[in-house]
């Protein structure tokens, strides 16, 4: 019995993809197969020559029968097909989206700083909207948006250095995508 246990490695240590989270013997079944292989090659190159070498993929291949080889192969091009779209579409929205950073008076000489749009560039608005907190040392919320979607809310006029961050810290937001614009409450007829 203490052979048996020796002979066997455990706890066995699996590899998870850094891009779609499952075993990368199951990246083929994400939406991302051609990112996750990226990530196996530069951080797994022995899995990666394993799983993705030619003489791996024409081993599968050769396991397959004829019709089942060209519906893999329709299949393949679909998919790579779609990514290339989706990436495409997905480059395209960046480009077009903005990043509104509105400064807000509320009374007086009291402000709040609301940003809005971060989500279209793929970043987690939670995760900004606390280091906003840390780098202003101030309250930073996510609130909903009447329109759908969410906005970070910054309390005081934060509006330029807030600006300044986003373009230093983020680079995949790109400076001519970010606009400040400035609310002012409207004073009641008296």
């Amino acid at each position: 019995m203490a052979e048996a246990s020796s002979s066997s490695e455990f706890p066995k240590k699996v590899v998870y993809c850094g891009v779609c989270s499952l075993p990368p013997e199951y990246c083929e079944f994400g939406g991302t197969v051609k990112k996750c292989e990226e990530w196996l090659e530069q951080n797994h190159p022995a899995m990666h020559e394993k799983l993705y070498s030619q003489e791996a993929i024409e081993q599968n291949l050769s396991a397959l029968s004829l019709d089942a080889q060209k519906r893999a192969e329709k299949d393949a091009q679909k998919k790579a097909a779609k990514a290339a779209s989706a990436e495409a579409k997905a480059q395209e929205q960046r480009a077009t989206s903005k990043v509104l950073i509105k400064r807000i008076e509320r009374n007086k000489r009291k402000y709040v700083t609301a940003v809005q749009g971060l989500e279209q560039f793929g970043l987690d608005i939670k995760k900004v909207a606390k280091d906003f907190g840390k780098k202003f040392a101030t309250g930073s919320s996510v609130t909903k948006v009447p329109g759908g979607g969410e906005e970070i809310t910054v309390q005081g006029d934060l509006s330029d250095d807030i600006l300044d961050y986003l373009t230093e810290t983020y680079s995949d937001i790109p400076e001519d995508n970010v606009e400040c614009i400035e609310d002012k409450k409207k004073k009641a007829a008296g």
